[in-house]
């Protein structure tokens, strides 16, 4: 840990204040507003959609003016696009607050990064620990996220108007704090400079395919399951306030094990880590269905959070060794829209299925993506053990 390493997970715990707050207050400032049930999380999925639709500009801009500025320009569309959502909370216009999510999903893909520029920071050596220990920042988010939606949510006359003006606050102090960050120097890439691989033999290595499966569908299941959990519970008759503890142990769940994920990473490698974040995702579907007391939601989206970090963590990690420095920014960029476009698809599978069919089916059905990530995971290690058996032999 160091210094500018420090300031870079403070960043990111202010954009997973964001989220978290995003993520507690969006379908039910959408279930508010929506003209009808199903299109509740549209603001959630808006956020997702823009995602994935800014990762790849996002690459661009950062391969063209470096880190640093690229993450600033994501915090002012931050600062802006929070406002929005308070003048459409204020006007009670849903579309306008699914367009202003629509722009915040610029903000998240930028940050989305600092997990990849965090080993810019540190030594070589320890580039699993800097992944890591950027992703602790989020502890942050833990517990500011659901505690400052709870506390703003009737601060001004129209719920929940008060949360996203807020959030202009926490993007302004994140820009003062990436401002004192020292990346290193960025070079533009010169005309005609090598560019490494085509993206179409990029995307054919197993360790590749693989990395991204645990990623994308990790990630998809946990927002799957976190998008819907606010509107389950309120169903439920759980007040805001249980919804907010859940959802900050489901955030501590998340970042916690950053502080060992790493060392665990290092120790025994990524797969077996990446494994236990399967069984943990199933073990999250199996407390779910054994009832909605507000015990089953806590334990439920604690054992989710750590799957996820699990899985994240060790899949970012694990795609680390499927490109070279040229390639990184391309490589990186594609990554992450494959995991906005899996969030995408389970933002709004999430609103339709927990108002049409209920907590029980949606649980079910996240087994499927859980299993195909087990599959992937003990497809590559059993072509990596053939391969070091041809190497020994």
């Amino acid at each position: 840990m160091n210094a500018n390493l420090l300031l870079l997970a403070v960043c990111q715990g202010l954009f997973l204040t964001n989220n978290v707050t995003f993520i507690a207050i969006n379908g039910l400032v959408g279930l508010a507003m929506a003209p009808v049930g199903w299109m509740a999380t549209l603001p959630v999925t808006g956020y997702v959609v823009g995602g994935a639709l800014s990762t790849m500009p996002v690459a661009r801009l950062q391969a063209r003016l470096g880190r640093k500025r690229a993450f600033q320009i994501g915090l002012l569309v931050a600062a802006v696009s929070a406002g929005l959502c308070a003048l459409a909370a204020f006007t009670h216009h849903f579309w306008l607050l699914v367009a202003a999510t629509l722009v915040a999903g610029f903000y998240s893909a930028n940050a989305s990064l600092y997990r990849f520029a965090g080993p810019e920071l540190a030594a070589p050596a320890f580039k699993e620990r800097a992944i890591s220990l950027v992703l602790a920042g989020g502890i942050v988010g833990a517990f500011v996220g659901p505690n400052l939606a709870n506390a703003t949510r009737s601060m001004l006359a129209v719920p929940f108007a008060g949360a996203y003006l807020a959030l202009v606050a926490v993007a302004l102090v994140s820009l003062l704090t990436m401002s004192a960050i020292r990346f290193p120097e960025h070079r533009p890439p010169a005309p005609g400079a090598a560019r490494g691989r085509p993206l179409a033999e990029l995307v054919r290595q197993p360790v590749f395919l693989v990395s991204v499966a645990a990623c994308a569908l990790g990630y998809g299941v946990m927002n799957l399951l976190m998008a819907a959990t606010p509107i389950a519970m309120q169903l439920c008759q759980h007040p805001f306030g249980h919804t907010a503890l859940v959802l900050e142990w489901h955030v501590l769940g998340m970042f916690v094990p950053s502080f060992f994920t790493g060392h665990l990473i290092r120790r025994f490698g990524a797969l077996p880590v990446m494994g236990a974040g399967v069984l943990l995702n199933a073990a999250c579907v199996a407390v779910a269905l054994s009832g909605v007391e507000l015990m089953q939601f806590l334990v439920a989206l604690m054992a989710l959070g750590v799957g996820w970090n699990f899985l994240y963590v060790g899949g970012s990690t694990l795609f680390t060794q499927a490109y070279r420095p040229e390639e990184k920014i391309r490589a990186q960029g594609t990554l992450d829209f494959c995991v906005f476009s899996t969030m995408a698809a389970s933002s709004f599978a999430s609103g339709a299925l927990i108002t049409t069919q209920g907590w029980a089916w949606l649980n079910l059905g996240s087994l499927l993506p859980i299993g195909l990530v087990g599959l992937a995971l003990l497809w590559l290690a059993r072509r990596q053990g053939r391969a070091a058996l041809t190497v020994a032999g």
